[in-house]
């Protein structure tokens, strides 16, 4: 099959092929500075050999999991050899919005509101919604600013919201039959030619903070200890 890149990301590079669909290339930069990995930051700041394989492998096995529960998403099929995964066209919202899910209050969400819940504590699958901007900081949005601001209709953020929370609850179930408690987790969302909401992007440990006995597992750490 034919395929003519159209994109070249941070982590993945983006190929159109003949037949309507994409091509995901997973590549093994990943964002950080000085050396460090980082998965908030906006720039590659190092190559770890092989994480594009376990990012590929993990959202395939998520990719399949939530497809299999009824909600849609762009994940056609995958080819390991070739680090690549074949997904179905979507437009996203805006310029591009991120998803964030929360099972306890860490990070800049506490930074925010610590003035009203203690570190750590239990949410109810908290869902907020950031523009992707990195010049303004990823600056959040509520529902009214997303529908008034013509990004999204009232009906595809009810949509978008519960998905999010039934992905999220299907990866943290998984993750604690291995003994990993999810703190928090970001998805990307697009939309198809008739305006439903699917789930793009990946599922991969770089896009999620996890715990084991109350110690954070970096990514890497994550990917081994969820395939051993």
């Amino acid at each position: 099959m034919e395929k003519k890149l159209v994109y070249t990301g941070k982590t993945k590079d983006v190929f159109a092929l003949d037949n309507g669909n994409y091509l995901l290339k997973f590549k093994d930069d990943c964002t950080g500075k000085d050396g460090v990995f980082d998965p908030g930051e906006n720039s590659v700041g190092l190559t770890i050999d092989g994480v594009g394989d376990v990012n590929l492998r993990m959202s395939i096995y998520f990719f399949e999991k939530v497809n299999a529960a009824g909600i849609r998403t762009h994940y056609v099929s995958a080819d390991l050899a070739n680090t690549t995964m074949e997904v179905l066209p979507a437009k996203v919202f805006g310029k591009g919005l991120e998803v964030i899910c929360r099972h306890k209050a860490v990070g800049s969400f506490y930074r925010r509101y610590s003035d009203y819940i203690e570190e750590g504590a239990d949410l109810p699958a908290y869902v907020e919604m950031t523009f992707k901007n990195d010049e303004k900081g990823d600056p959040l949005v509520t529902k009214d600013g997303l529908v008034d601001l013509h990004v999204m209709t009232e009906q595809q953020y009810d949509d978008m919201k519960a998905m999010t929370q039934k992905i999220t609850q299907i990866v943290a179930d998984d993750l604690l039959e291995k003994g990993l408690v999810l703190y928090d987790i970001k998805f990307e969302f697009g939309y198809d030619p008739d305006g439903n909401v699917m789930l793009i992007d990946e599922i991969a440990s770089g896009n999620m903070r996890v715990y084991k006995n109350g110690e954070y597992i970096d990514p890497m750490t994550l990917s081994e200890l969820f395939f051993a």
